[in-house]
């Protein structure tokens, strides 16, 4: 297991793309894993034949031990039986040649997002190897290459390699075509330089309902459910009876980090919620005519895009609420930038990603970078640096139906904005009772460096800016 940097010691196997007796090129993906940040694939920098499998799907696994052999000397090597929890002949994760002294060197096999980072682990000599499929005739290769990790030609992970070219497709589509189980392979690209497309994937998924996902053992953790882009429900493992009056679902990854980031928030900042139900009947229609116009053509233009722009403007007013508690030093951190974080609902549990510099950004950029925020977080593609250094957040429990919420702070912010639902209402307008949208805002803040008066000054001002979205102009 390569070193995935940011702090991070070991990552889940959610998925094998190979199987022992597979042969795998340079640059394939063998494996998808699980850190606390996200899910990503790991890629094999070698042409060869796979040996072994260490470890099983659903197996949380330190940085450093070993979890796949690969036999590089130019001859198959025979499958064993079973995998095993067992080291490896050869050590996977600095997945570069050796030297003599068994240094690694070269580049380095690296979670896709982090970056290259050297592991510590070093490859046992060559002599050590005995009686193994490593052990390849000196004639045909020199030098034992260490284990990497890889997948087959038809990355859908459903099929070994095979003949031909391996389909074209972005990392979104592929993952959508892993979840709907469709085969690359067999899709007709209709893209430009025959790039396969999410509709490409979808046509082809449309005959017929879309294969489960496959049961995992006892042990592993719960799959993420077969569609692409819906709010995460409860995943019951496949192996538990229709009878059973318990299930237990082991917490890991991404659902174990949140867990105990909001513990530590929840216990650490002193949380006060304030709450402003109002006629939001305006921004409603400035949305639509938004739509309309050709300045946003082509962009998508909702209310949250308006919400995030309200709150933009009303940090600009009142910049003390954009700011950090440094326990250490016992200081406030004011921030003079906003990177808007934006609490997304994923398969895999809540994810924060935020704009950087969303500040600076224009009504079209904003709208722009909301959409690719989203759709990276729902294919489960945000990075660890997208959730990174956040200072406001928006939560949005409208979607689900739900008036408001008492949010909790994300680690390291002062305060978080939740919205809830929009529905028509009778509202007093102009004297009279009449059919309205309204809404209500929930903002939770740490007491510690935000006081009752600025609390609520920021939110009157979010909601004045909402019931007369005219104030985005005069008050920016």
């Amino acid at each position: 297991m390569p070193d995935v940097g940011e702090g991070l010691t070991e990552a889940e196997i959610l998925k094998w793309y190979v199987q022992p007796g597979d042969t795998i090129t340079d640059g394939q993906v063998v494996c998808e894993v699980e850190t606390a940040k996200a899910a990503v694939e790991l890629p094999i920098p070698f042409d060869g034949t796979v040996h072994e499998l260490c470890f099983p799907e659903g197996t949380t696994v330190d940085v450093g031990q070993v979890i796949i052999s690969v036999n590089v000397g130019g001859e198959a090597a025979p499958a064993p039986e079973a995998p095993v929890a067992q080291a490896a002949p050869v050590v996977a994760a600095p997945a570069a040649p050796a030297d003599e002294d068994g240094e690694p060197k070269g580049r380095t096999p690296v979670l896709v997002g982090y970056g290259v980072a050297a592991s510590s682990t070093k490859r046992r000599p060559r002599k050590a190897v005995t009686g193994t499929a490593q052990a390849a005739p000196a004639a045909t290769a020199p030098a034992a290459a260490p284990v990497a990790v890889s997948v087959p030609e038809q990355l859908n992970g459903h099929a070994s390699a095979g003949a031909g070219a391996r389909p074209l497709a972005k990392p979104p589509v592929r993952k959508l075509a892993k979840d709907l189980g469709v085969d690359l392979a067999t899709v007709t690209p209709t893209g430009p330089d025959g790039i396969i497309t999410r509709d490409d994937v979808h046509a082809a998924a449309a005959p017929a309902p879309a294969p489960a996902v496959e049961a995992p053992a006892p042990v592993a953790a719960p799959a993420p459910v077969a569609a692409p882009v819906a709010a995460p429900a409860p995943v019951v493992p496949a192996a538990v009876s229709a009878d059973a009056r318990e299930t237990r679902v082991p917490v890991k990854g991404v659902r174990k980090a949140t867990a105990a980031a909001m513990v530590g928030s929840a216990f650490t900042a002193p949380h006060v919620t304030e709450f402003v139900t109002f006629d939001i009947t305006r921004t409603m229609k400035l949305v639509e005519e938004l739509k309309s116009g050709k300045d946003m053509a082509g962009l998508r233009v909702n209310p949250l895009l308006l919400i995030a722009k309200a709150v933009l403007v009303a940090v600009r007013r009142n910049p003390e609420i954009n700011a950090a508690w440094d326990e250490a030093a016992q200081e406030i951190v004011l921030k003079h930038y906003v990177n808007l974080g934006i609490a997304a609902a994923t398969p895999r549990g809540l994810l924060v990603p935020n704009i950087k510099d969303a500040h600076a950004q224009t009504l079209p950029e904003l709208s722009a970078s909301l959409s690719e925020l989203i759709s990276t977080a729902r294919d489960g593609k945000t990075t660890p640096a997208a959730m990174q250094g956040g200072t406001f957040t928006i939560t949005n429990v409208g979607v689900f139906g739900v008036d408001t919420g008492t949010p909790i702070l994300n680690p390291g912010e002062s305060a978080i904005l939740a919205v809830g639902a929009i529905k028509l209402q009778p509202w007093v307008h102009k004297g009279k009772v009449k059919p309205r949208q309204v809404t209500t805002l929930a903002l939770s803040f740490d007491h510690r460096l935000v006081d009752g008066e600025l609390g609520s000054k920021f939110l009157a001002d979010v909601a004045a800016i909402l019931e007369q979205p005219k104030r985005l102009i005069t008050w920016s």
